[in-house]
């Protein structure tokens, strides 16, 4: 016999195999095996095969009208005591390829093949460990995987509005004025357990939550070692257990060798996630801690405030050009987590978050990469002056990204026909020949972000949050106020080369 299988359950949260009994409108009985109210499920599965085992993946609720019940072995010929001794072969074989295969329960239906579940199966799951279920024949197997992935919907907005609370939470507490244990305190709170923040010399800077057990503290320092940086292929998390506390590290992004360590009594959906996001909180925490750079930015922040001009504080900052970012989540708006977690993926603490969009200043020598989840606009390295050029750039090429569906897009600045004609007098023509749509920067920008788009009205649309009619009422009134034909190919030459100089 194989030996017993780790299922490989999906990515979403188990149901209990008490909430799917409490369902009235399935009206499931257990009759057999451990009635543990930790047993869970992670989907439901049909088969009549007499040895389901190669078609199992762990974790299932197997659901059987007993269809593959031998004849020879169900049948009434024979002596009796021999038929009920094959029966009962049968059925612990069965039963016993169920469990090695990692099965997690059993529903027997009542019709259409059989009556009643035979006492044999019964016996059989009761002897293996197994939970059986009676299907009564107004239950349909169809109604019970259909309550199965119910009830997996519910746990799931159940584990993403707790992942969200504990965001915000930890959010408003890496803003308190003592941050550090603030954050600690909620995610002790939000995850039931215990946060450590060890230093990169191993110590406990600072802790939070209910005090551990025998062993855990050390054994939470062993594991913080296993994720400290000590070179290449060091890994960035690590789990273990010790008796029945799960113990948790995760190497803080700061790169100065500090880590986070969670212990907790049980394992929830959502519960990496969660101690994900006290990680990225704390390393910016603990990079600014460490080395000062967060009162040098603040430096440099309040004295842009009070007039000094950017390339007298970028020295605050660090040295050598800057790249400016624009990002913008492809599913929902984003939120001071998201906004902190990109900055920390891109190498920078410099994150503005505004209503919809995210801008990150990034130091020349490190290269923006596509971030999953995210579509990016990149501008060209600039020296601080031109840090208002670059976000101009950076919002121009996020808006492409977006209407083309491309995760980064960076700003192209190589020479081209434009430099043939002295900067002034190319100012003074774009001028001129904008003049009917100055005051009108709506206009400007649908002209502009039409003509990158090759005239799409629909990519143009989404670049720009608006309705795709809104674009063809404003380009038709372009063309009217230009008093010009936008369907010229030399007309739209023209415009594009004014709309980059005016």
């Amino acid at each position: 016999m194989p030996e017993t299988i780790t299922p490989a359950v999906p990515p979403t949260p188990p149901v209990t195999l008490s909430a799917l009994l409490a369902r009235e409108d399935l009206a499931l009985r257990q009759i057999a095996g451990p009635t543990d109210q930790g047993t869970v499920i992670h989907w439901a599965h049909t088969s009549e095969m007499a040895d389901p085992y190669p078609y199992l993946l762990g974790g299932e609720l197997l659901l059987t009208a007993g269809v593959h019940i031998p004849e020879a072995a169900d049948s009434e010929g024979g002596a009796p005591g021999q038929a009920k001794s094959r029966l009962g072969e049968y059925f612990d074989g069965y039963v016993s390829r169920i469990v090695a295969a990692g099965g997690a329960a059993l529903g027997f239906g009542l019709a259409p093949v059989h009556d009643t579940v035979p006492p044999a199966l019964v016996a059989a799951c009761e002897h293996h460990g197994l939970p059986l279920l009676e299907v009564p024949p107004q239950t349909t197997f169809s109604g019970v995987a259909r309550a199965v992935w119910q009830l997996m919907a519910q746990a799931r907005l159940a584990e993403l509005r707790r992942v969200t609370e504990a965001q915000q939470s930890l959010a408003s507490a890496a803003a308190r004025p003592d941050p550090v244990p603030s954050v600690l305190r909620q995610l002790a709170q939000r995850l039931a357990g215990r946060a450590v923040l060890h230093g990169p010399d191993g110590t406990e800077i600072a802790s939070a939550g209910r005090e551990a057990g025998p062993g855990v503290r050390e054994a939470l320092t062993d594991l913080a070692g296993v994720v400290r940086p000590t070179g290449a292929g060091t890994p960035t998390s690590a789990t273990d257990t010790l008796g029945d506390t799960h113990l948790a590290a995760y190497a803080l992004g700061s790169g100065e060798g500090f880590v986070l360590g969670v212990a907790t009594a049980r394992r929830e959906p959502g519960d990496h996630t969660i101690a994900s996001v006290a990680s990225v909180l704390l390393s910016l925490l603990t990079g600014e801690h460490h080395s000062g750079a967060g009162a040098a930015r603040s430096s440099a922040f309040v004295r842009l405030l009070l007039g000094a001009r950017p390339e007298e504080v970028a020295p605050l900052l660090g040295e050598g050009s800057w790249v400016v970012v624009h990002a913008r989540p492809e599913a929902q708006l984003p939120d001071a987590v998201a906004a902190s977690a990109l900055g920390a993926a891109l190498g920078s603490p410099l994150v503005d978050l505004a209503r919809d969009v995210v801008r990150v200043l990034v130091p020349g020598g490190r290269v923006p990469e596509p971030q999953p989840g995210w579509a990016l606009g990149v501008s060209a390295a600039v020296e601080p002056r031109a840090w208002p050029a670059a976000d101009t750039q950076a919002a121009r090429a996020l808006a492409r990204a977006r209407a083309t569906r491309t995760p980064l897009i960076r700003h192209g600045a190589r020479p081209g026909l434009a430099d043939l004609v002295p900067r002034a007098d190319a100012e003074t023509h774009a001028r001129a020949l904008l003049a009917p749509l100055t005051g009108r920067p709506e206009l400007t920008e649908t002209l502009r972000n039409w003509l990158a788009l090759h005239g799409s009205w629909d990519r143009t649309a989404v670049a720009m949050d608006v309705h795709r009619n809104t674009v063809r009422q404003r380009i038709a009134r372009c063309a009217a106020l230009l008093h010009t034909d936008l369907d010229d190919p030399d007309v739209r030459m023209e415009l594009w080369f004014a709309l980059r100089h005016g």
